[in-house]
C-alpha cells in the first residue's frame, strides 16, 4: 500500500493544560488514488477524546449494533467498551485531544456516563466556536502551530471550567499509571469518601465504574504490548500486564473485542 504522508505521534500539552489533557494525537494519512483503504477495528481504550477532523472525517460503525455515524467535523466521544470499526478517506488527518478522566466533566459539568460509547458532534456540548478550530487547523501551515492553536483552545475552556477538582481525581491517575495495584476500599480513603460515594463519583467523571475502568486500563496495556512485542506469547502478555492467569486475559479479549 502506498502513502504519500504518514504520521501517528503524540506530543505533550503546554504545562498549563497539563491538569486537564494527557497529550495530543495526530494521525496524518494520505493515500494515493485508487488506493483501497481498510477499516480499523478500534477496541475500547481508557480515553475521552476531542477529535478534530480538518479534511476528510471517517465513518464508524459500532460492531455490535452496525450503528453508522457519518460526516461530523468536530467529534466528542467518552469511555467506550464496545468495538468500533472506523473507515478513513484519501486525505485524512485526526487532531486528537485526549483528556484525563473527569476533565470533560469539570469543564463542561455533563455527567461522563452520558458520553458511554457515543460518538457525538462536538458542537452539541460546546460551542459552534468548534467549527473555528477547526477551520484553523485545516488552515495550519505545520503541526506545530496546530499545536499552539490546540493549546490556545483549551486555556479558553479552562477559564470556563463548570466544577471543581475532587480527591476523587487522584484516584484514576494511580490506576492509570499503574504504579501500583489498590483497593477500592483504598482509592476510595484516598478520596475521603465512602465506598459507595467513591464509586458513585468515579462514575460521574468517568463513565464507568473502577473496577471496569481498571480491566479496560489493563486490557489496553496487553493490547499494546502484543502490538510493540508480536513474539510475545499470550500468557507472557497476561502475566506482565497484571492478570492473574492466561483465562483472565482471555474473557477480557472476549469481553472488549468480540473475538
Amino acid at each position: 500500500m502506498n502513502k504519500t504522508n504518514l504520521l501517528l505521534k503524540d506530543f505533550i500539552p503546554a504545562q498549563d493544560v497539563r491538569e486537564f489533557v494527557q497529550l495530543y494525537r495526530i494521525v496524518h494519512l494520505q493515500f494515493d488514488k485508487g488506493v483501497a483503504i481498510p477499516p480499523k477495528a478500534y477496541p475500547p481504550r481508557p480515553e475521552h477524546c476531542l477529535a478534530f477532523y480538518p479534511y476528510d472525517t471517517e465513518t464508524v460503525q459500532y460492531a455490535a449494533s452496525g450503528k453508522l455515524i457519518r460526516h461530523i467535523p468536530v467529534v466528542l466521544y467518552g469511555q467506550f467498551t464496545e468495538v468500533t470499526h472506523r473507515m478513513i478517506g484519501q486525505q485524512f488527518l485526526v487532531f486528537q485531544v485526549i483528556f484525563y478522566p473527569g476533565a470533560i466533566y469539570r469543564l463542561t459539568g455533563l455527567s461522563a456516563q452520558e458520553l458511554n460509547n457515543q460518538y457525538l458532534d462536538a458542537e452539541a456540548v460546546f460551542s459552534s466556536e468548534l467549527r473555528l478550530v477547526n477551520e484553523q487547523l485545516h488552515e495550519a501551515p505545520d503541526y506545530a502551530a496546530m499545536l499552539q492553536i490546540a493549546n490556545e483552545f483549551i486555556r479558553r475552556l479552562i477559564r470556563q471550567q463548570k466544577k471543581p477538582r475532587l480527591l476523587t481525581d487522584n484516584a484514576w491517575l494511580l490506576m492509570l499509571t499503574g504504579q501500583t495495584r489498590i483497593t477500592l476500599d483504598q482509592l476510595a480513603k484516598e478520596a475521603c469518601l465512602s465506598a459507595k460515594q467513591f464509586e458513585r463519583r468515579f462514575k460521574e467523571r468517568t463513565g464507568v465504574n473502577p473496577k471496569l475502568y481498571e480491566r479496560i486500563i489493563r486490557f489496553d496495556r496487553a493490547f499494546r504490548l502484543k502490538n510493540s512485542r508480536p513474539e510475545f506469547d499470550w500468557l507472557r502478555i497476561a502475566i506482565e500486564c497484571g492478570y492473574h492467569d492466561y483465562q483472565h486475559l482471555v474473557k477480557d479479549y472476549k469481553d472488549f473485542t468480540g473475538l
